[in-house]
């Protein structure tokens, strides 16, 4: 007969560092502060807050072009001041016309 696995050290004490090894690689995959998890959800934050600022970036040039456009040609901005804002110069009446 084989002695081996009537010893109950002989089989339960791999059978614990297994479950010790399990136990370790879960840990440090879901619930440690710096675990796989949390850095694949920073990542992804990371990715969206890049794409989001490249966004932003794009829209700020388009609005310093747009303000250096208005601000070396007058008749833009006399333009977009009528059509945006609704002004007029002194003595002007405006007449609004709805298109069907």
């Amino acid at each position: 007969m084989n002695l081996r696995f009537l010893n109950p050290l002989r089989w339960k004490r791999p059978f614990l560092f297994g479950i010790l090894i399990l136990m370790l690689i879960l840990w440090f995959g879901f619930f440690d502060t710096f675990s796989v998890w949390t850095r694949m959800q920073l990542n992804n934050e990371k990715k969206e807050l890049i794409r989001e600022t490249e966004q932003l970036q794009t829209e700020a040039t388009e609005f310093r072009e747009k303000m250096e456009a208005l601000e070396s040609d007058p008749d833009l901005l006399q333009t977009l001041a009528r059509e945006e804002y609704g002004m007029r110069k002194p003595g002007e009446i405006i007449y609004r016309v709805q298109e069907k």
